[in-house]
């Protein structure tokens, strides 16, 4: 079963084939950071259009790269849910129109679900059950896979995200879009025990998570200094910042983890690629005899590959869409379309 699979959230325009959910026979993304590093963030407008200008150009190259032809794939796949409305649609509506062209079966594939599969392909051996952590710019989940697509919410961001509490620090700190990269760089070259910062429960939901007071206390921690005249070292604070970030994230995980007795834990997302997550989630597994499951670099951030990995377990369920499929900005994990 060979998919071609489209993706079209936020800033990249990507396209791939995988088969049978776990090969990729190509995969091309067209990445819009150096436009939006302009502005300190995405600008919705801008990326729609740009991905108006790139879906063809990256499909036709993940077609050539794969060796087939537009009628040789089995299957169209697309990212139709969460994201950017705009940027969605232009993916959605593109897809829609090969599928029809073609006469292949359409598959929407939840953007979640496949940030999850990219395990998949890292992991040809990875199955559900098993617990995860997905974590990105817009989206801080701990799910429960009970299948491909049986999953279960656990708990949830209640306002920022990770990623988002990252970028918003970091540019705080005068770092350049996108700024959680740059605040991981800058961080390992800190000390993580020179600030003390909060590190926010939520009252009655012990795997929700709340990073807008920490996001809050480091610009205070900011705009104090800079109006008292006080030098503050950046390393430090982001050292100090990425730490309290990610011992929230990992001890919501793990008392997950122990309370539903998983043994696979598996992270995803664009966070995913954090250094300090991926070595502290390595020494908790050692520590507690866990198996962790992480996608490699380049599977982390939004690619096409993800979705048609995903894509070949949803329409082995039988989930299909027909002309009608529309884009939503916002959907849960445990819906399908």
């Amino acid at each position: 079963m060979r998919i071609l699979a489209l993706e079209s959230s936020c800033d990249e325009t990507a396209a791939a084939v995988v088969e049978d959910g776990r090969r990729v026979l190509s995969s091309v993304v067209a990445s819009q950071v150096a436009e939006h590093r302009l502005y300190g963030g995405v600008v919705p407008e801008i990326a729609s259009r740009r991905h108006c200008e790139a879906v063809v150009p990256v499909t036709e190259q993940a077609l050539q790269e794969a060796g087939l032809a537009l009628g040789e794939v089995d299957g169209i796949a697309v990212t139709a849910a969460p994201g950017l409305v705009g940027a969605l649609l232009v993916g959605v509506n593109f897809a829609k129109g090969l599928a029809l062209a073609a006469r292949k079966p359409l598959i929407p594939v939840h953007h979640l679900r496949a940030h999850i599969a990219a395990n998949y392909i890292a992991s040809p051996g990875l199955e559900p059950p098993f617990l995860c952590l997905v974590v990105s710019g817009g989206h801080s989940h701990i799910i429960r896979v009970d299948g491909y697509t049986r999953l279960h919410v656990l708990g949830r961001t209640r306002d920022d995200a990770a990623g988002e509490a990252f970028d918003k620090a970091a540019r705080a700190m005068g770092m350049p879009y996108p700024g959680g990269i740059e605040l991981d760089r800058v961080a390992e070259g800190g000390d993580p025990e020179a600030f003390r910062l909060p590190k926010p429960t939520v009252d009655g939901s012990p795997y929700d998570f709340s990073f807008s007071g920490l996001k809050t206390a480091v610009i205070n921690l900011l705009h104090n200094a800079a109006q008292k005249g006080v030098q503050v070292s950046i390393p430090d604070l982001a050292a100090s910042y990425r730490q309290a970030v990610v011992d929230c994230l990992t001890r919501n995980f793990v008392h997950a983890a122990e309370a539903t007795g998983a043994r696979k834990l598996v992270l995803a997302g664009g966070v995913s690629a954090n250094t300090l997550l991926r070595r502290r989630m390595q020494e908790l597994c050692r520590q507690n005899g866990w198996q962790l499951f992480m996608p490699q670099l380049s599977l982390c951030g939004d690619n096409a590959a993800m979705v048609g990995a995903q894509a070949y377990f949803e329409q082995q369920a039988g989930h299909f869409a027909g002309m009608a499929l529309n884009a939503r900005p916002t959907m849960s994990i445990e819906a399908g379309f």
